[in-house]
């Protein structure tokens, strides 16, 4: 928005400075004239020929009074542009680093030195922001790059598999079909778990109360056929536990953990359960599986996107896109919750899912 020029800050504090002091200088000398002239004889002798009398006063008095006063205007002026400018020299370099931001630098940093006061505390809080933002950046920016890669990849073997049939007109066109179908499925998954993403991340979603118990014999009873399919276990126990939410939200999130836990699990004869419950004024599901050892330093990158978990037992026709425990991390962060992922002694993960518990 245009904005007319003005004074700056700094010489508006420059004669803030002055005016307030030569008031002061004003007032003192009216204080000292007044008080000075009051008991001293108005005549023209003075007081028996020898002591000054007012109007002798007021003549020497008076210049030197003035040039006082011109004194303390020009040093107010001089001392103020100079106090303004150790003043708001903290300001500058705010305003610098708000400009190189601006201009798409995000690391510089301010760190300004000494004792805190307010210049301190807004830099530091101007730090920080940047600091939140470069990350935000650079996670966007990751995001976007493997997005794209993943996109890419169907995509390709689309195309390779159209090429290689206008290529050869006698390939079997069923085997054909049921691979472009594999790859396009695949695809779909992808854009709608990325658009769910999306929309958990902007919070645009209706609220409701949600019974998690429901959702997670929900989820269960949908994922059961895997379950059993792989030789897995799948229980759900617990008690009613309320929440705020979007109810597709959350049914996705509960069905990744499931999910998650029954596909990475051992190769049979494993186990899975979800428990659902109240304590301390939240509402939890934990979800915890069998399976191989998870090492403790694989755990922080298991909700970053496209992170399969290399690690850990998968098998290819259930690999994924990598977005399961992302998809978990944003939805729960939307509801203002908490995330807790904690390998088990004996191998496995146990995932514990803390939200704000509400009435009915």
């Amino acid at each position: 928005m245009p904005r007319r020029p003005g004074l700056s800050v700094r010489l508006r504090l420059t004669l803030s400075y002055a005016g307030f002091l030569a008031v002061a200088a004003a007032l003192l000398l009216a204080v000292v004239w007044g008080f000075l002239l009051r008991y001293v004889p108005d005549n023209t002798q003075g007081l028996l020929g020898i002591s000054p009398n007012r109007y002798l006063l007021v003549r020497t008095f008076g210049p030197a009074a003035a040039v006082a006063m011109a004194f303390l205007l020009v040093f107010g002026l001089v001392g103020g542009w100079f106090l303004a400018g150790r003043m708001l020299a903290p300001l500058t370099r705010i305003t610098a680093a708000a400009r190189t931001a601006g201009n798409g630098s995000l690391s510089h940093r301010i760190r300004l030195d000494g004792r805190r006061d307010e210049f301190r505390e807004l830099a530091d809080a101007f730090d920080s922001m940047l600091e939140r933002l470069e990350s935000h950046v650079a996670e966007q920016q990751r995001f976007a790059a493997n997005a794209s890669h993943e996109l890419r990849t169907p995509l390709a073997v689309s195309q390779t598999l159209l090429d290689v049939a206008r290529k050869d007109p006698t390939r079997d066109r069923e085997e054909l079909l049921a691979r472009l179908k594999t790859v396009n499925t695949r695809a779909i998954d992808l854009t709608e778990a990325l658009l769910l993403l999306s929309r958990s991340d902007r919070g645009t979603f209706r609220r409701e109360s949600v019974d998690l118990s429901l959702v997670a014999e929900e989820a269960a009873e949908t994922l059961l056929p895997l379950a059993e399919q792989r030789g897995i276990t799948l229980d759900v126990t617990g008690e009613a536990a309320r929440t705020s939410g979007s109810s597709e939200l959350l049914l996705r999130m509960v069905t990744n953990l499931v999910q998650n836990a029954v596909v990475h699990n051992l190769p049979a004869g494993g186990t899975a359960t979800v428990h659902t419950g109240t304590r301390g004024g939240t509402s939890l599901v934990r979800v915890e599986n069998t399976g191989r050892p998870v090492p403790p330093e694989l755990v922080p990158t298991l909700t970053e996107p496209f992170q399969r978990g290399t690690e850990r037992a998968r098998t290819e026709e259930h690999a994924g896109v990598g977005l399961g425990l992302a998809l978990v991390h944003s939805i729960v962060r939307a509801h203002d919750g908490t995330l807790d992922l904690v390998p088990r002694p004996d191998g496995g993960l146990r995932v514990t899912v803390r939200l704000p518990h509400t009435d009915m």
